[in-house]
């Protein structure tokens, strides 16, 4: 028998490949069952304003002419439904909306693989039982919709699932223990789940993902948890969470992110967290973890964040944690650590954020933190005293300082204006005092710089408020302006109407006097506008109280006359009460028909 040459089979093979490219066999048109699935999905969407569906009608083919969906070639069966028009041709991702109801047809899409439905917003009613007929599908897309009720039972039956998404709507009651079969994914369930996390979740040995946060999950933190020894991201916070973390969570040696916040999580810190060394994140503020941190931490010489705030853990804290030299962020704020001082190691980190507040330090800031590069600082709530030292001012990367709550007695030194990246500044109930210069015309670094916040509130710092405040570089951005209980004295400066962006104003119990300025109107966007106990005097300008944003109003307990204008919202009385020249509503109407000679005149 005489065979072919190598040289004569490779040149047949390509003449094949070559028709079968000029003259490929025709795709299967829509599957009748599937097509009909479709337009009753379509009739049970009550409204499309953004044309998703502009392209299925019944005279063209579901596979070939309907956007968002992937038919198999061979078949003519819908492998792939998703939101239809999500990327424009230009490629620019646009919003999509669509309200309205799955409908059960939906189950009859027997080789669907995929099905994306996400962030249409106004989806609505439950998450059909008929979806569990879907015996091929792989990945399952909800969320950002409006559905409510169960988590169907008949999800145990998808054994394909690899990735379920669900975050964002309504959903209600328990996740069945068996519900996940299969998936090596699950990801995102941020809804009204009740129930706990069962000990038959160590089964899902390919998961990857879990994340079940913003949910009513109560019970403990399984064992068996140790047996997801694959899990890379691992997010179970804010929910009801209570008892011990076990210690097998040291056998998740792929993890890298592990949350468990907002929980109720008690007990001490296992020393296995230690064999994480993968971790780059760990996030465990506001539970009820006690003990001493475990020096374990030490080892994770990946870990970049580590927030321990609001526990009960004790000090002191252990100095293996110098080891961490990819450490950026260190939270341990609110543990009664009983530190006394900051410890001096920690200078040896590249820390840029560091956050000590209520750890119970005392004595004076150390010196050391002027050579860090900090760029946030929080050492609120302590007992630290002495004076600002004139070399904060060398801390030139700091852009948020918070020292309140402390024992702080001095003036703001003039290196203050050094801090040219400085946008939130909270000083607080301190003993600081003297003028405020330094602080409103410090330097700034465009674009960053540009105040946020100020709160020098419960001080002893004297005024006046300079009237060029509102003209300062430093200010024009400026969005909380706390300045409470100073007495500083003088008037309320015309240039506060500068700040167009500022939206709270609080100057309560300055002895503030003078007349409330009508450009402090020009501030379009305030939304609280705070001025009792002071010695205002004059009339409330009407441009003020008329603010199209002011949801908060307090003038109370000044010298304040005439009729309080008209003004929506309605402000209570309280507002304006302690002002005897003050009258009509919300306060008893004026006796004297020229109460408010100007306003009668404008009005006539």
């Amino acid at each position: 028998m005489a065979f072919l040459s190598t040289a004569k089979i490779t040149a047949l093979l390509a003449l094949i490949s070559i028709f079968l490219l000029l003259f490929p066999s025709p795709s299967q048109a829509c599957h009748p069952i599937d097509e009909e699935a479709l337009l009753q999905f379509k009739r049970q969407i009550s409204s499309d304003p953004s044309n998703l569906l502009h392209s299925w009608t019944a005279s063209s083919d579901c596979c070939s002419s309907w956007d968002g969906v992937l038919c198999d070639p061979s078949t003519g069966r819908v492998v792939n439904l998703s939101r239809p028009g999500l990327v424009s041709e230009y490629d620019f991702i646009f919003d999509t909306s669509m309200s309205g109801t799955l409908s059960p047809f939906l189950g009859n899409l027997s080789s669907l693989q995929l099905l994306d439905l996400s962030n249409l917003k106004e989806i609505h009613g439950t998450v059909l039982p008929e979806l569990g007929r879907l015996s091929h599908l792989e990945y399952l897309f909800l969320d950002s919709n409006r559905l409510s009720g169960p988590f169907p039972l008949t999800f145990r039956s998808l054994h394909r699932l690899k990735k379920l998404y669900l975050s964002d709507n309504l959903l209600s009651g328990r996740v069945p223990d068996d519900a996940f079969g299969l998936m090596r994914s699950l990801s995102e369930l941020e809804n009204r789940i009740t129930g706990r996390i069962p000990q038959s979740i160590g089964q899902l040995s390919s998961l990857e993902l879990l994340y079940l946060n913003h949910n009513l999950i109560g019970g403990t933190i399984p064992s068996s948890i140790g047996d997801l020894v694959l899990l890379v991201f691992c997010r179970v916070s804010e929910n009801k969470l209570a008892g011990i973390l076990p210690p097998s969570i040291g056998n998740l040696t792929k993890i890298q992110r592990l949350i468990l916040e907002n929980n109720k999580l008690t007990g001490k810190l296992p020393p296995t967290i230690g064999d994480l060394t993968t971790l780059t994140e760990i996030y465990f503020s506001n539970n009820r973890f006690n003990g001493y941190i475990p020096s374990s931490i030490g080892k994770l010489e990946k870990l970049q964040t580590l927030d321990l705030s609001r526990n009960r853990l004790s000090g002191p804290i252990p100095s293996e944690l110098v080891k961490l030299q990819s450490l950026q962020s260190l939270d341990l704020s609110f543990n009664p650590l009983r530190l006394v001082t900051i410890p001096s190691w920690l200078s040896e980190l590249k820390l840029f954020r560091l956050l000590l507040a209520g750890t119970g330090i005392t004595g004076q800031l150390p010196r050391w933190l002027s050579s860090s590069s900090f760029s946030t600082l929080d050492l609120s709530s302590n007992s630290i005293r002495g004076r600002l030292p004139s070399w904060i001012g060398n801390m030139s990367n700091l852009a948020f300082l918070n020292l309140s709550n402390n024992g702080f007695q001095s003036s703001i030194p003039s290196e203050f204006k050094n801090l040219s990246m400085l946008m939130d500044l909270d000083l607080h109930s301190n003993k600081l005092y003297g003028r405020l210069g330094n602080v409103f015309s410090k330097n700034v670094e465009d674009p960053l710089g540009h105040f946020n916040l100020i709160n020098l509130s419960n001080n002893m710092f004297t005024g006046p408020i300079e009237e060029h405040m509102g003209y300062q570089p430093a200010m024009s951005s400026i969005i909380t302006l706390v300045l409470s209980n100073n007495p500083l004295g003088g008037s309320i400066p015309t240039s506060i109407g500068k700040l167009t962006e500022l939206q709270r104003l609080e100057l309560v119990n300055d002895q503030l006097s003078g007349t409330m300025p009508t450009e402090m109107s020009n501030a379009k966007g305030l939304t609280a506008v705070l001025l009792s106990r002071n010695m205002l005097r004059g009339e409330i300008p009407e441009g003020v109280l008329n603010l199209k944003e002011l949801k908060e109003f307090d003038v109370s307990r000044n010298q304040l006359s005439g009729r309080i204008p008209p003004h929506r919202p309605n402000f209570p009385a309280s507002a304006f009460t302690g002002n005897a020249g003050l009258c009509g509503s919300p306060l008893p109407p004026c006796k004297h028909p020229h109460a408010n000679r100007r306003f009668q005149q404008r009005i006539c």
